[in-house]
């Protein structure tokens, strides 16, 4: 079998700063996305 390393981050809170509860790859694509952080309680939408 052929198996590909794919590298997955995670989304920073655009407040606080720290990982939120989503991962992200570099192919992904967001749109109107709320992201909530459990950390600070803010909620904010990506473009």
């Amino acid at each position: 079998m052929d198996f590909t390393v794919i590298e997955v981050d995670w989304i920073l809170c655009p407040f606080c700063g720290s990982k939120t509860r989503t991962k992200i790859r570099k192919d992904t694509v967001l749109i109107n996305f709320p992201l909530f952080c459990p950390k600070c309680k803010q909620e904010s939408f990506i473009k």
